[in-house]
């Protein structure tokens, strides 16, 4: 099973923030998901980025993949 580490959209209509999930790869954007790592939020100012250190190196020792804007988040935050 291709596990991926993505973000999975919350929050009303033009006012979004997202979760940190591991999940199938093959599940949609929005639905299964194995564990929440945290939580992105774009709209405030600084942006705030908020995961579980120890969950998210768990994932990647098992072979989850990072999307390219978690890749992003997480070398920004030191974690990659």
């Amino acid at each position: 099973m291709p596990v991926r580490i993505r973000l999975m959209r919350m929050g009303r209509r033009k006012r979004p923030f997202f979760r940190v999930v591991a999940a199938d790869s093959r599940s949609p954007r929005d639905g299964k998901f194995l564990e929440t790592l945290g939580y992105y939020d774009p709209l405030k100012e600084p942006y705030e980025f908020k995961v579980d250190p120890e969950k998210v190196k768990k994932w990647l020792e098992r072979g989850a993949e990072p999307t390219e804007t978690v890749r992003a988040l997480l070398r920004r935050e030191g974690l990659l």
